[in-house]
């Protein structure tokens, strides 16, 4: 990874085993999920570093995520823990003395309820069979936002967390395109992809209005990318393939001025930093998985029948969301250039940001 790298990761054995570097007595926390995953439980990962102090707070997550993780000021420790789709995986990474605390923030079910109860923590919090003495247990509702969740989840157990607690630090590393409106088209599923059609005419339609756009992407989606640029005309500057690494991905999003993509990790790394967004929801509901209130993020999106949120073909809802549309809610959010004036730089930019 590029970029000054965090001390603690020193404490991650290579071979993926979480060493029990500390006296300290340890915290598992259970979220081996994606980015925007991730970036959804930081309120409940701070509620739990605030309510453990004394803790030294080890979440298992997907090693690609681990510099994500480790910036969110929570997280001590990484244990790497993987497993295709969203399944739960197994810990057999773990080393030493059970945890002191197991939590599972990964879903509510008894797989990975099951996955924590066998290293035999002292205490575990699940919604799954949780502790019979709790006076009011977890109750996992369906229509609730995902950060409310589990922020409500910690509170069954008399642990306080703010939902809107979400706000990362700015990243240390530079911008490769400071102020720059970012597009990011992909998503981890086909559903929730929109066209690259249509994201290349927004790409074009913005650098018609005098913004410079830069186009993004995973590791696994250069073909995507060089499509949606190669039919905008992007010049290869503004052509960021092959998968940021997180430190840069964040220093990108903290210094747009916009960001325009599906519902995926850069829509929440955006919320994140405070940096305007445009988000295209579809199969899932804004209500679910989008962005606080705030002026600054607009979610579109057409309500409908409920999707499948990883299916292989994009989302009737998300079709119906128009290329005029999105370009007219991202305009809203952009300055109009004027003829011969400076380029705009992230924070510099005058667009509203949300509180610290």
């Amino acid at each position: 990874m590029r970029g000054r790298p965090h001390p603690a990761h020193r404490s991650v054995h290579p071979a993926g085993a979480a060493e029990p570097t500390t006296d300290r007595p340890r915290l598992l926390v259970l979220r081996a999920l994606g980015l925007g995953d991730l970036l959804a439980s930081v309120p409940a990962l701070r509620g739990i570093r605030r309510a453990f102090p004394g803790h030294h707070v080890v979440l298992a997550i997907p090693p690609a995520l681990g510099e994500a993780a480790l910036a969110t000021g929570a997280v001590d420790d990484i244990l790497p823990a993987q497993a295709p789709g969203r399944a739960v995986p197994t810990l057999d990474g773990w080393t030493g003395p059970p945890p002191d605390i197991a939590v599972d923030l990964h879903g509510n079910g008894p797989e990975s309820r099951d996955a924590l109860a066998a290293l035999t923590p002292r205490r575990l919090l699940a919604h799954a069979h949780p502790d019979p003495a709790l006076p009011e247990p977890p109750v996992w509702r369906p229509d609730q936002h995902e950060r409310e969740r589990w922020c409500d989840f910690l509170g069954a157990y008399g642990i306080p967390a703010d939902p809107s607690d979400l706000r990362l630090p700015p990243p240390d590393t530079s911008s490769p395109a400071p102020g720059a409106v970012v597009v990011h088209p992909g998503a981890e599923a086909a559903s929730r992809r929109w066209p690259a059609e249509r994201f290349a005419d927004l790409v074009r339609r913005l650098r018609t209005a005098g913004h410079r756009v830069v186009v993004t992407g995973g590791p696994a989606e250069d073909a995507l990318v060089l499509e949606v640029a190669a039919s905008a005309g992007l010049p290869e500057r503004d052509v960021l393939r092959g998968g940021l690494p997180f430190g840069e991905l964040s220093a990108l999003i903290a210094h747009a001025t916009l960001v325009v993509s599906g519902d995926t990790g850069p829509a929440h790394l955006a919320v994140a930093h405070a940096t305007p967004s445009v988000t295209l929801f579809g199969p899932v509901s804004p209500d679910l998985w989008g962005p606080p209130g705030a002026a600054h993020h607009i979610a579109l999106w057409k309500p409908g029948p409920p999707g499948d949120p990883h299916g292989d073909a994009p989302d009737p809802q998300l079709l119906r969301i128009g290329t005029d549309e999105a370009v007219t809610a991202a305009l809203s959010l952009l300055r109009p250039v004027r003829a011969g004036a400076p380029a705009r730089r992230g924070r510099d930019a005058g667009v509203p940001t949300a509180p610290a």
